[in-house]
């Protein structure tokens, strides 16, 4: 990779990436490192992708991969199978009330929920990536992406629920579905 280049990929993609580690770690510090180690790989074996356009997906995807690689060594590693039956699937929570939150409740919301669900989430709602793209982030099939939305949404109604019960909310428009 030329050195002129490797400013303008950090310029291009760091804030969506701080925000999906963030997303990740939840801790402000764990989720600067963990950008920062994305970089550094960038730096060691970024010359070796091919097709520029795909350095987002590649950063994304290296980021997760990291993530994954820090929580194994610190064995704290879970899978949706491992989750109790009660927190598999949640009941359905009035869908008019969760279009009516505002963004820091919906945030702090998701940051509650199992990283298992957070995680596609994340990545299609706040950093707007297809389904095909969140499965090659996550090394999961597209199948497993959609069960885990569809999960994962019904883990932040629930949550969204109990954060506002009875407390004043704001009409913002709902997310359009991308395949």
């Amino acid at each position: 990779m030329h050195d002129q280049e490797f400013p303008q990929v950090v310029e291009a993609h760091y804030a969506s990436l701080y925000r999906f580690a963030l997303s990740l770690t939840r801790r402000p510090a764990d989720a600067a490192d963990l950008t920062q180690q994305t970089f550094f790989v960038w730096a060691t074996k970024g010359d070796s992708l091919r097709d520029a356009a795909k350095a987002k997906s590649w950063l994304f995807t290296t980021l997760y991969r990291e993530f994954l690689r820090i929580r194994r060594r610190e064995g704290r590693v879970s899978a949706i199978e491992d989750l109790a039956p009660a927190e598999r699937d949640l009941p359905d929570v009035e869908p008019d009330l969760i279009g009516k939150l505002d963004a820091p409740v919906v945030l702090a919301a998701l940051q509650e929920i199992e990283s298992v669900f957070r995680e596609p989430l994340t990545l299609f709602y706040l950093q707007d990536m297809s389904y095909l793209e969140i499965a090659e982030i996550l090394d999961v099939p597209i199948g497993t992406v959609m069960s885990r939305l569809s999960r994962g949404k019904a883990h932040l109604r629930a949550r969204l629920a109990e954060k506002t019960q009875g407390g004043k909310v704001i009409d913002f428009p709902r997310a359009t579905h991308r395949p």
